[in-house]
């Protein structure tokens, strides 16, 4: 019998779906990510924007043409927001955002078989993304995640520290919805977290962060560490004061450039990427503007843009929209100047070394990631890590050869 357990949506989705797929395989199913033909279908659904949640709804269709008398169960952030469109097409079961026991529950009840608890991750990659925590306490004016997935909920340390034990990848992503709230609702703290990790022997990259959880204590304990990538995803969503106070952001411009600031202060060669939301509602060309002049201030490694989403049922939801138009406008605006800010942090590691680890062969070359995750594409079949020289621009990313005593 084989499943297909196929994704929308986040890091904290995929790792979900690892682990649901990982109890699919407990129970003797042959499982794969892939959409194909299979007797049943896992979608963990996304409802971050309209689009996405109509892809996810999409979905569905794509699953029942693959094989029309396959069973669909369907979890995730779009069913938890309605759970009326999937019950309407047909699927044997639809879920939320939490609780995904219930769905090897449910495939249970129909097959035979019985899962105590949802196994740790299916780590497939050499990269393994490790879930600290889900929810978020924020509720940004424009976001509909916290009303699906709830108030912060934060995993023991012991336990988050026996995953990545039990794992043999080469880097270890922490993530979550709000990753820079780990630990408030248990009196820890993601700086406790991180200080924990100390002894653990392989590459650990952060999830997005708030501004917020930035400061010296936090940067000490991330130096500290064994291997520490210096990529931080620090979210902004706008350069503009009057667009941040109307998007509920609990800072300025300004303390969001003295973060930066302090991140070099401690890391000099480190890449900051950041999202930058363009056209929210009462945005002005001057509060577009600032939004395009803080890439450079900031000197962003890159830039995750997109346009505004009117999402039902939060405060953003009822403010006047910006024309479509102007949006697309500024959205173009913004992953322009993205890309040279990108172009630009790259050269400047031209004919520097990085240690890389290597992750896909496309019969050409391979490629990896540098700590501050720049792609890097080698010519030929590579695996593990090795230092590398960046030489040029190229693809998405650059291209390297061996350092001496790698080849």
């Amino acid at each position: 019998m084989k499943a297909c357990v196929f994704t929308l949506g986040c890091k904290v989705n995929e790792v979900e779906s690892a682990s649901l797929m990982a109890a699919l395989e407990g129970l003797g199913w042959e499982v794969t990510d892939r959409l194909c033909p299979a007797d049943i279908y896992v979608l963990n659904t996304c409802a971050v924007t309209r689009e996405a949640e109509k892809k996810s709804r999409q979905l569905v269709a794509r699953a029942r043409r693959s094989s029309p008398e396959a069973l669909i169960y369907v979890c995730g952030c779009a069913s938890q927001k309605n759970a009326g469109q999937f019950c309407d097409r047909g699927v044997r079961y639809v879920g939320g955002a939490r609780d995904k026991q219930s769905v090897i529950n449910a495939v249970c009840a129909d097959f035979g078989g019985a899962c105590a608890a949802l196994p740790y991750p299916k780590h497939v990659r050499t990269r393994a993304f490790v879930k600290i925590e889900d929810g978020c306490n924020n509720f940004c004016s424009y976001c509909v995640i916290p009303y699906l997935r709830g108030r912060v909920t934060s995993r023991p340390i012991g336990d988050i520290l026996g995953e990545i034990a039990q794992t043999s990848a080469e880097e270890i992503v922490l993530t979550g919805i709000n990753i820079s709230a780990y630990g408030r609702d248990t009196g820890c703290s993601l700086s406790s977290l991180l200080g924990a990790a100390r002894g653990v022997r392989c590459r650990i990259r952060l999830g997005s962060l708030e501004c917020g959880v930035v400061d010296d204590g936090f940067l000490s304990v991330c130096r500290d560490l064994f291997d520490f990538a210096p990529q931080f995803h620090l979210s902004l969503q706008s350069g503009s004061n009057a667009v941040l106070r109307a998007m509920n952001r609990h800072y300025t411009r300004e303390q969001y450039l003295e973060k930066c600031a302090l991140i070099y202060k401690y890391f000099p060669e480190a890449a900051i990427t950041t999202d930058i939301i363009a056209g929210f509602p009462g945005e002005s060309d001057g509060d577009f503007a600032d939004s395009l002049s803080i890439i450079d201030e900031a000197r962003f490694a890159r830039v995750h843009a997109f346009a505004f989403s009117p999402r039902e049922g939060t405060a953003a939801y009822s403010m006047e929209d910006i024309p479509a138009p102007v949006k697309s406008q500024r959205l173009h605006a913004l992953l322009k100047k993205g890309e040279e800010s990108a172009q630009k942090f790259i050269s400047s590691r031209l004919g520097c070394r990085r240690q890389v680890i290597f992750e896909d062969f496309d019969g050409q070359y391979t490629d990896g990631y540098t700590p501050e995750y720049i792609k890097v594409y080698l010519p030929g079949r590579h695996a593990g890590r090795a230092e590398v020289e960046l030489l040029d621009l190229f693809r998405d990313g650059a291209l390297a050869k061996l350092g001496e005593g790698n080849e």
